[in-house]
């Protein structure tokens, strides 16, 4: 049986808002955006060019779904955007704003830095070796 992870939930603020962010700052397009109801919608995201794993933009309704926005993992690294030219678009997000929290370093795995999303998660900004 083949398997794979089709989407991750990310729990955002504002739907407008997080799309704008990710579509003008990481360059991401929006695949689908859905009105469900008054307040829901199905909002799903990607990098450009990519054939693998999506974001699913998800509003958060309740105060325990607001108390994760930024922090859907305790602090740590959430997810992981690779690239096939780190230099090129780690210029690109300074240029946007993007908040690094981690100098570029060469890792045995890549090149790799650390950047904020617009609520705080954190992510892994890598260039895997060959």
């Amino acid at each position: 049986m083949a398997q794979q992870i089709g989407q991750i939930a990310l729990v955002v603020e504002d739907y407008d808002e997080a799309i704008q962010f990710y579509t003008q700052k990481l360059n991401f397009v929006v695949i689908e955006d859905t009105v469900l109801s008054e307040t829901k919608r199905w909002v799903i995201i990607a990098p450009k060019g990519s054939v693998g794993c999506r974001l699913l933009l998800a509003k958060a309704t309740t105060d325990e779904q607001k108390s994760r926005i930024g922090n859907q993992t305790g602090g740590r690294v959430f997810l992981f955007l690779y690239t096939n030219d780190f230099w090129r678009d780690y210029e690109s997000m300074q240029q946007v704003g993007i908040s690094f929290v981690r100098e570029p370093v060469q890792e045995p795995f890549g090149m790799v830095t650390v950047f904020k999303d617009l609520y705080g998660n954190l992510w892994d900004f890598i260039q895997p070796n060959e």
